[in-house]
């Protein structure tokens, strides 16, 4: 038994950037104001993923694909022993081969399907088109995004479990070999050609390029912010002129049609003070409304603020089920505070919502004294 040389330096940063990566993404997952870095890190990942897709064709002893047991008879035989005496593999074994693909794949599909989440829920990045035509898809694509995230996640547990399973059990090498690259074994050791080791820089260094590239220049195609800011006093002066007199002016998506009728039909009881228009400004006010409610919208918010109304009688924006839904995680203690001062005072922590955007990148929760 001699020391044999398996992991490569690269492969074993590979390991390192991926656990940091994903690692970074679910933390920050659930955070809105955080998506834009969720995305980037995102495209570094399916960076990643991609070229250990191409290392993996390539002729790289114990990482190629080739190398791999993907036998079931081989897998069964093996997690049958995995408390007891099992076959030792310099390589991947039948546990880590259906692993280290099935998590190739799930990351894959779990970055190529957040992209189309990006582009149609939200209006951004390279797919933000499909915010035209398939967002009312916005929750199937979110909830199939969430699944393959989540099914990788579970590999992912798997296959460390099946690492200190082997570490406590059987003493293996497989957790010290990943930070070292050597295993004991009667084989060969690794050795990399000039093209496979300038191949292993790029992969390497071309994800913290594409990281850092994104970082630095939050305008370029792959996460654009394609939603473009309304001029509402030019788009129609009367309705920006009557309502931001009074309060925030509120886009005409977060509410639906019927809603935005039902309150224009009493404005002498404009949740209690008296807005009254003469006939014709009223109308006009209206006919904007209309025409630009929730109904008609792509938006996220007005998707999911009128499929969260359905048959509800609501006119007031925070007493919608999807806006409760957004802001439960909120203390009442803060919208009283006088950095917020009421749950209608939106532009408190949306700077852009007077100019129709509600983007979860530009939430920007004030600090509270």
């Amino acid at each position: 038994m001699t020391k044999v040389y398996v992991w490569s330096l690269f492969t074993r940063l590979f390991h390192i950037l991926l656990i940091v990566g994903i690692g970074a993404t679910f933390i920050i997952a659930e955070v809105e104001d955080l998506l834009h870095y969720h995305a980037i890190i995102g495209y570094m990942l399916g960076s990643l993923l991609i070229f250990r897709v191409i290392w993996g064709f390539m002729d790289v002893k114990f990482s190629n694909f080739r190398d791999f047991n993907f036998s079931i008879i081989d897998l069964i035989d093996y997690l049958s022993t995995l408390f007891g005496n099992k076959k030792e593999y310099i390589g991947h074994n039948p546990a880590s081969s259906w692993a280290i693909a099935a998590m190739i794949g799930l990351g894959l599909a779990s970055v190529i399907s957040g992209v189309v989440v990006y582009g149609t829920q939200e209006g951004m990045g390279i797919l933000s088109f499909l915010n035209s035509s398939l967002f009312k898809e916005m929750n199937f694509f979110e909830d199939l995004h969430e699944f393959f995230a989540n099914a990788f996640m579970v590999v992912i547990f798997m296959h460390i479990a099946g690492v200190l399973i082997d570490r406590v059990f059987h003493k293996s090498q497989a957790l010290n070999s990943i930070i070292n690259g050597y295993k004991t074994g009667n084989t060969t050791s690794l050795k990399l050609t000039i093209f496979q080791k300038i191949f292993g820089v790029v992969w390497i260094i071309l994800p913290i390029f594409i990281f850092a590239y994104l970082l630095l220049h939050p305008s370029n195609i792959l996460i654009a912010d394609a939603n473009k800011p309304v001029n509402y006093k030019v788009e129609h002066e009367l309705f920006a002129k009557e309502c931001i007199s009074c309060h925030t002016l509120y886009p005409p998506y977060l509410l639906p049609k019927e809603s935005w009728v039902k309150m224009m039909d009493n404005l002498e009881n404009h949740f209690g003070d008296d807005a009254s228009l003469d006939e014709a400004d009223k109308n006009s006010i209206q006919e904007y409304l209309v025409k630009n409610a929730a109904d008609s919208s792509t938006k996220e918010a007005a998707f999911k603020i009128l499929n969260s109304i359905k048959d509800k009688d609501v006119i007031e924006i925070t007493k919608t089920p999807y806006w409760e839904q957004r802001h439960s995680s909120i203390d009442e203690a803060a919208f009283k505070n006088k950095a917020i001062a009421s749950k209608s005072n939106c532009k408190a922590c949306h700077k852009n919502i007077e100019q129709g955007l509600l983007n979860d990148k530009d939430i920007k929760i004030p600090k509270l004294t």
